[in-house]
């Protein structure tokens, strides 16, 4: 079985996850980034971050290859921002064709998923998605226990 981690992230912690998934399963790795850097600054980016899923907005990604049709299965990775995924996470799964694939979505968080898990569902459509991983951070220390994740990965093989 191929697989390919797939993820989105900015302060660090869903790249460390999905690093450590990848070495786990022997998986492909694929960091998608946005064209457009953000501020370093947290109230700006707080409040940007808001704008953007409010409005729906797609940012631009810089070039990467993948091709899909070689995996079995895919995960994918994104921190959650005002109770949904990353707009880059909704930039990467518009226009791809889902049917079919085996996809298992995980999210970092400071507390809820809120609707992520079936804004999922919604943007996978002809997807088989799994139920959503949920990793917990407080103060960028981890706080979901390791063997809840290693459980979440048996599933994927």
């Amino acid at each position: 079985m191929k697989t390919l981690v797939v993820y989105y992230s900015l302060g660090g912690n869903t790249r460390a996850l999905a690093r450590r998934m990848a070495r786990q399963l022997k998986a492909d790795v694929l960091e998608i980034r946005t064209v457009k850097t953000y501020p370093d600054d947290q109230d700006v980016l707080l409040g940007l971050g808001q704008q953007e899923v409010k409005t729906g907005y797609i940012p631009q990604l810089q070039p990467y290859r993948v091709n899909l049709d070689k995996y079995d299965a895919i995960l994918l990775g994104t921190p959650v921002w005002w109770s949904t995924f990353a707009p880059a996470m909704k930039s990467f799964m518009k226009g791809k064709n889902w049917e079919g694939k085996k996809v298992y979505p995980f999210a970092t968080n400071g507390g809820t998923l809120g609707h992520t898990p079936s804004d999922f569902r919604k943007a996978l459509k002809g997807a088989e998605v799994s139920p959503i991983l949920s990793v917990l951070f407080e103060d960028r220390i981890q706080q979901t226990a390791e063997t809840d994740i290693k459980e979440w990965l048996n599933l994927i093989g």
